[in-house]
């Protein structure tokens, strides 16, 4: 593929974060080389430079794209409903969706070995993605550490689903959300607090 010419600004790094979600798709995050997205996306292989100072620059986009998304389709899922346990539930069907959706995305998210702490703005926005869940958590226990413990139960329950339900264990992917949100009802009417330690 010969590199193009006469792109405008803003297209060359989209290209980019686009060739590499393909490649994730096929082969995970960590089973191509710069390179090979510079080629996928048509272009030579110094042009990532001018955007991306290595292959974990690009990923770390792809991070944040991913982690943009599903603030997006949390929100929206959860808009409308008062009963904190069912926006709770709201959110874990919608992140069942997001994992078949956006598949690449979502191994980014948790396949890349990315640290947060060497890209300051993922650590950010995965804060923004809590904080869309803290209100409803926040209305079901009494501390903020019992509220985001909460989350994080329910955001683990939610991702073993979505896991089933891409690894073939399950395969109904509407029966599959509608079981992650049971769960959750259940895990945000009935969990305890805290747990000890």
């Amino acid at each position: 593929m010969t590199p193009r010419a006469g792109y405008h600004h803003g297209d060359l790094r989209n290209a980019l974060e686009q060739a590499a979600l393909q490649l994730v798709a096929e082969r995970g995050p960590q089973g191509f080389s710069l390179a090979e997205a510079s080629r996928r996306a048509g272009v030579s292989a110094a042009a990532p430079f001018r955007h991306f100072a290595n292959k974990e620059a690009l990923l770390a986009a792809l991070a944040l794209r991913s982690y943009q998304e599903q603030r997006e389709r949390f929100a929206a899922a959860m808009t409308g409903v008062a009963d904190p346990a069912e926006q709770l539930a709201r959110f874990a069907t919608a992140y069942v969706e997001f994992a078949v959706d956006q598949q690449a995305l979502f191994d980014v998210t948790f396949g890349a070995g990315l640290v947060k702490a060497d890209h300051p703005g993922l650590e950010e926005a995965g804060q923004q993605v809590l904080d869309v869940l803290r209100e409803p958590a926040e209305r079901l226990r009494t501390t903020p550490d019992a509220s985001v413990d909460l989350i994080h139960t329910i955001a683990a329950t939610a991702h073993g689903f979505a896991a089933f339900l891409r690894e073939g264990v399950l395969t109904d992917r509407v029966r599959t959300g509608l079981r992650a949100a049971e769960a959750a009802r259940v895990l945000a009417q009935h969990a305890g607090e805290r747990l000890p330690g």
